[in-house]
C-alpha cells in the first residue's frame, strides 16, 4: 500500500502488479544494412531449406576531440522455409535489406573438446532495400545508416505469366 499525505488528509491506494505482464518478455531484432556473403542454402533431412547468410552494420560518432570515427558490427543471419529460398535466389553480397526477427543462441562441442556458441537472428521478415538488380550504395549521414528505397516501379504494368505457369523476375511491376 502506498499513502499519499494531502492537506485534506491521506490517501491510500493499492498497487496491483498484473502477472501476466510481468511473464511477457520480447525478443525482436530489427537491422538494416549489407550482405558481407551471398545466402548459403542447405536442406536438412527434414527436406526443409535453411540460407544463412551475413550482414554488417556501421555507425558513426564523434569521439570528445571531435573525430568522426566509424564502426561495423557483423550479423549472423539464418531464415528458414520459403523465406530461405528467396534469399538464396534474389540477395547477393553488398545488398542492402531490412531484416526483422529474433535472437538465438546455439551450444555445442567442437572437435577439440571444447563448447562453443553461436548468437545468430533467426530471420522471419525480409526486405530488399536496393534497386530491382542492383546493389544498393550505403548512404549515411551523422548519425549513422539512412536506407534509400528507390520506387522504381512502372505505372501499373500486368504481370505476365511464362508457358510453363512460371512467373519471372523482369516480368514483376516493381
Amino acid at each position: 500500500m502506498l499513502s499519499f499525505g494531502t492537506a485534506d488528509g491521506i490517501f491510500q491506494c493499492a498497487i496491483i502488479i498484473n502477472l501476466r505482464i510481468m511473464a511477457m518478455s520480447l525478443n525482436r531484432v530489427q537491422l538494416i544494412g549489407n550482405l558481407t556473403r551471398d545466402p548459403e542454402l542447405k536442406q536438412i533431412p527434414g527436406g526443409q531449406v535453411v540460407a544463412s547468410f551475413g550482414i554488417a552494420t556501421n555507425r558513426t560518432w564523434k569521439d570528445a576531440s571531435g573525430e568522426k570515427q566509424e564502426k561495423a558490427d557483423f550479423h549472423n543471419i539464418v531464415v528458414w522455409g520459403k523465406l530461405a529460398e528467396i534469399c538464396g535466389q534474389y540477395l547477393k553480397k553488398g545488398g542492402k535489406i531490412f531484416i526483422e526477427g529474433r535472437l538465438q543462441t546455439r551450444d555445442w562441442e567442437g572437435d577439440d573438446g571444447v563448447k562453443r556458441y553461436r548468437t545468430e537472428i533467426v530471420g522471419e521478415n525480409m526486405i530488399m532495400l536496393g534497386g530491382r538488380g542492383e546493389v544498393a550504395p550505403m548512404d549515411r549521414d551523422a548519425g549513422g545508416i539512412e536506407a534509400v528505397v528507390k520506387d522504381e516501379k512502372p505505372a501499373a504494368a500486368p504481370v505476365k505469366a511464362a508457358s510453363d505457369d512460371e512467373v519471372k523476375v523482369d516480368d514483376l511491376p516493381f
